[in-house]
């Protein structure tokens, strides 16, 4: 991935608290063309999925539904926080207006192309 169209997390440290989530793993890829990403989001249902794209800035947020049976008890849990979230900072190259997402199976695959002024283009050479 080139300098231009690098995408960075912003970084979110500290103790749990309300606001605290699982940081879902992402894979970044580029092409010519613009950036795919790849979320895996296990056990978030569409209606709990939010995508939320700003001039420089994306924001990938689920809440987890996990169903326990009335009556039972919890022993163990390894997934203790409910939701999952994510923040991007996204290159000027990236045109955010026309990004398209997929939703399947726990998956999310977003797709946001390059600007018209970032995309290579071929030059016509003439002959004089």
């Amino acid at each position: 991935m080139n300098e231009k169209t690098k995408l960075t997390q912003k970084e979110r440290n500290g103790a749990q608290t309300p606001d605290s989530a699982l940081l879902p793993p992402v894979d970044v890829i580029e092409d010519a063309g613009g950036i795919m990403l790849i979320a895996d989001l296990p056990g978030v249902p569409r209606e709990k999925l939010n995508l939320q794209l700003e001039t420089d800035s994306l924001t990938i947020e689920g809440e987890v539904a996990l169903d326990t049976p009335e009556g039972v008890q919890s022993l163990h849990a390894d997934v203790k926080l409910p939701r999952y979230r994510r923040v991007f900072t996204l290159s000027k190259e990236l045109d955010g207006e026309k990004a398209s997402a997929e939703f399947k199976h726990g998956v999310l695959k977003l797709r946001i192309p390059k600007a018209e002024h970032a995309q290579p283009r071929k030059i016509e050479v003439r002959v004089a």
